[in-house]
């Protein structure tokens, strides 16, 4: 980058500011879509005073993006932190695209002081990052076109950094702790603070995280960040988030779970299907990217090579990113840039432009940016990795062990008591992740289910389904009658319709006004012996109870640290129907049949 013409360089960072303005930032201008209309809906819900824990409910959340204006449009706040959407709540008075236009309009600011940042930190001009910036065209795009958050998260880490190399260690550990509480991104960090002695940084990051935590407590009450830290952070750590075994997210802990954990719809064929390794390997593995830097680098080395060697740890260790998460690594990249020699900075420049791609499917089931971000890990550690002794090794090893064995134990004993291992799987159909509140009639089962832009109906009969849409999104199906019709909810152009549906003619209208009469309190049973109820299932995950009215204590007929809800009785009260998200995405499950006949024998 060095010995290119300066004024060729900066005539190529011109055209390519050209090439970036008249495409990325044109089309993210002129158009919605994902994912800012996510952020810009929890930020209009923190104005109307809505309870945190509903965010988290795919389909309230669904409706409340209607509601605020955002048509045609899938969405949910699922695995965001609760002051996620904060930076955004200034914005949430204007209209969904005229709000997109200012956030990516800051965020060119955002842009622009990260690199300007980076320019006081390395050799190199704003131009030649720019032209860096620019060569990770995948990864820009997308953080552009969607409306991302990445580009403001990058600047907080340099921004960090930036007072961390100024001796600002209070200032680089609140600006660190203000990246965990939005992305959970800075978390980490600690770590690496503590290795490498950095007390005041460690000190400042945990006064940040105390006065976040407080920030979010007195914004949303203290249960509902209970419910936050116990319920959903806990599976976003372990990567079940939308599609858990989607090799596009292209992550270590991915592409572990395809390989060792059967999944009906969602991974059918496993190449070993071997449960237990995979949470072992999945702590180990996590355990050890972060041990081993923590370990080795100590105080010794440049800290700008140990920052970017933990830096690409840390993404390479995470549970969940996409093409646009890839921004982050202009830190480390341009960090590791200064001092690499020719090769190397090909390398480096390659991995980044690499990386950002989106990615076809072919390519992904090979698992590519695991590959790169390996070979960029090897390659920023390289001095360090060369200091590593027998000793060390095996320390390292150890402690990934020590933490790997307990918590793959607990994980693997809690798998062998969700519902998959226990009762029968309803309507399988490949890809399909989220089937939901189902509702009985004499010919089938009508359930919730995500389509291509829109929440739709699906009747599940004589071994196959049929899918039912509307120029909306269809909620809470209830049979009238076990002969039908089925009522609904259906949310359109922020406006909730009652609607009646025949599925057997496939003939839908709006209801009367009066609400279909439902013969039997819906928790009973036909027969009228049984009750059935959600609840708490000794712990903070909802689960599935059955009670015999006829007295006696309530049997759990589900457990696992996930979520079962949506029960619904079958006609002959033998059978209860219910949706369980374990093994899958939260809060986006698949259909089970509990038979009662095989209580006894659990």
């Amino acid at each position: 980058m060095q010995k290119v013409p300066e004024k060729l360089i900066q005539f190529l960072a011109v055209a390519t500011l050209i090439v970036f303005f008249a495409g990325t930032f044109r089309a993210g201008w002129k158009r919605g879509g994902t994912d800012f209309p996510n952020y810009y809906t929890a930020a209009v819900l923190v104005k109307k005073g809505a309870q945190l824990h509903n965010y988290y409910n795919w389909p309230w959340f669904q409706k409340e993006m209607n509601y605020a204006g955002v048509e045609n449009q899938l969405g949910g706040y699922i695995p965001q932190t609760p002051l996620t959407m904060l930076p955004m709540v200034g914005i949430a008075g204007f209209q969904p695209q005229t709000a997109k236009r200012i956030w990516l309009s800051v965020n060119l600011f955002f842009l622009g002081g990260s690199l300007w940042l980076l320019s006081r930190l390395t050799r190199f001009s704003i131009a030649q990052l720019w032209l860096l910036t620019f060569i990770g065209y995948g990864t820009l795009h997308t953080n552009f076109r969607t409306g991302q958050y990445y580009v403001f998260l990058l600047f907080l880490l340099v921004a960090a950094f930036w007072c961390l190399q100024r001796k600002r260690d209070r200032s680089s550990g609140l600006l660190l702790a203000a990246a965990f509480a939005t992305k959970l991104y800075g978390a980490p960090f600690a770590l690496y603070f503590a290795a490498r002695r950095r007390w005041r940084a460690l000190a400042g990051m945990i006064a940040g995280s105390v006065i976040l935590a407080g920030i979010s407590i007195l914004m949303f009450g203290w249960r509902d960040n209970v419910y936050f830290v116990t319920q959903i952070l806990p599976r976003a750590l372990q990567g079940e988030t939308l599609d858990p075994y989607n090799s596009g997210n292209g992550t270590i802990s991915t592409l572990l779970r395809r390989t060792f954990i059967l999944e009906p719809e969602l991974n059918p064929h496993p190449l070993w299907n071997a449960p237990w390794m995979f949470f072992f390997l999945q702590a180990f593995v996590t355990a050890l990217l972060l041990v081993i830097p923590v370990l080795v680098m100590g105080r010794t080395g440049s800290e700008k090579r140990a920052f970017a060697w933990f830096f690409v740890a840390l993404i390479l260790a995470s549970p969940n990113t996409a093409s646009y998460t890839f921004i982050l690594l202009l830190l480390p990249v341009a960090l590791l840039l200064e001092e690499a020699n020719a090769i190397e900075r090909v390398i480096l420049i390659a991995c980044y432009c690499l990386i950002g791609l989106p990615l076809w499917s072919a390519w992904s089931s090979w698992f590519p940016r695991v590959i790169l971000l390996s070979m960029l890990f090897c390659l920023a550690g390289r001095s360090y990795i060369a200091l590593l002794r027998t000793w060390t090794s095996a320390v390292a090893v150890v402690l990934a062990i020590s933490i790997a064995l307990p918590v793959g134990f607990e994980r693997f004993k809690d798998y062998m008591q969700q519902p998959g291992q226990k009762w029968e799987r309803i309507d399988v159909r490949k890809g399909a992740i989220y089937f939901s509140s189902p509702a009985i009639l004499r010919s089938g089962i009508v359930y919730e289910s995500i389509g291509k832009l829109h929440y739709v109906l699906r009747w599940f009969h004589d071994g196959s389904d049929q899918e039912f849409t509307f120029e909306g999104d269809a909620f809470h199906p209830v049979a009238c009658t076990p002969d039908g019709p089925i009522q609904f909810e259906l949310v359109a152009k922020g406006r909730s319709t009652t609607i009646l549906l025949d599925v057997a003619s496939n003939k839908w209208m709006p209801a009367p006004a009066q609400d279909c009469a439902v013969p039997r309190a819906p928790n009973i049973s036909p027969d009228g012996k049984w009750a059935i109820s959600t609840g708490p299932g000794g712990g903070s995950s909802e689960q599935i109870w059955l009670r015999n009215l006829a007295g006696g204590p309530s049997v759990r007929l589900t457990s696992g640290s996930c979520n079962s809800f949506s029960p619904a009785w079958e006609l002959d009260s033998r059978s209860v129907i219910f949706a369980s998200d374990c093994g899958r995405g939260i809060g986006l499950p698949a259909l089970y049949r509990a038979r009662l006949d095989k209580i006894g024998r659990l």
